[in-house]
């Protein structure tokens, strides 16, 4: 009786080993692909954040790109403007030249109604002048107001200790 003891103590052991082998065997291929999925699963969320981080990048070019080409627009109307303009004050600082050769030897009627026309004019651009100030003082505050209320972190060369 004791060898069959023995051979079945040695059948339930190796039974046993058998059994805990299989389970073992079973919980890597399950726990396996548990972590394989997890695996998979952060590569897609990796994946989507840098396509993310991509279009934000893509975006912000393109509107920096805009925003670039709009300002070097917008600087050559100003010189085509301050062009215009220097080709004006030459044209007048010319006809001044020439009223002044002129009214030296006018008649004092003409003089006169010249220098009410002149006075005139110069109100007009004393008043044009004003209005400019006013518009460049404005322009120069909104400007500060914007520089001081944007946000600023530690790394900025701009930063405040």
């Amino acid at each position: 009786m004791a060898p069959l003891l023995i051979t079945h103590t040695a059948a339930a052991v190796l039974g046993a080993a058998l059994a805990a082998t299989a389970a073992w065997q079973l919980q890597d291929w399950r726990l396996g692909g548990q972590i394989a999925a997890l695996h998979a699963t952060q590569a897609t969320e990796r994946a989507r954040a840098q396509q993310a981080t991509w279009a934000a990048e893509r975006a912000t070019a393109i509107r920096y790109q805009g925003a670039l080409n709009e300002a070097r627009t917008r600087e050559a109307a100003l010189q085509r403007d301050a062009d215009r303009a220097r080709a004006e004050s030459d044209g007048l600082r010319e006809q001044a030249a020439d009223a002044a050769r002129r009214i030296a030897s006018a008649a004092p009627a003409a003089v006169a109604e010249y220098a009410t026309a002149v006075g005139e004019l110069f109100a007009d651009c004393s008043r044009s002048y004003q209005s400019l100030a006013r518009k460049a003082d404005g322009h120069a505050a909104d400007a500060r107001a914007l520089s001081e209320a944007w946000p600023v972190t530690a790394g900025d060369p701009g930063a405040s200790p």
